[in-house]
C-alpha cells in the first residue's frame, strides 16, 4: 500500500487496539520489501524513540509499505 495509505491503516489499528496490545505490542510502517521491512525493523528495535513514522520513507526503495506488529523487549529479554 502506499504511505497515506499505510498512515490510515496504523491509525485504525492503533484506535482499535487494545491497552496490553499496544504496552506489549510495537504497531509501526515498514517497507513492504521483505529484505528492506527486516533492516528497518532492526535499527528500529535499537532505540524506538528515535523513530517515527516517516523514517521508514528513507528504507524503502519503492512507495510501497505495509503495517506490522512485534512484540516490545522488556528491560529483562534485553539484558
Amino acid at each position: 500500500m502506499k504511505y497515506s495509505e499505510a498512515l490510515q491503516y496504523k491509525k485504525e489499528a492503533l484506535e482499535k487496539a487494545d491497552e496490553s496490545v499496544l504496552q506489549s505490542y510495537h504497531i509501526i510502517i515498514t517497507p513492504a520489501d521483505t529484505g528492506e521491512s527486516a533492516k528497518y525493523i532492526e535499527e528500529f528495535s535499537k532505540n524506538p524513540e528515535d523513530f517515527n513514522d516517516n523514517s521508514c520513507k528513507k528504507y524503502a526503495s519503492n512507495d510501497e509499505y505495509e503495517v506490522v506488529s512485534f512484540r516490545k523487549e522488556t528491560e529483562e529479554e534485553g539484558e
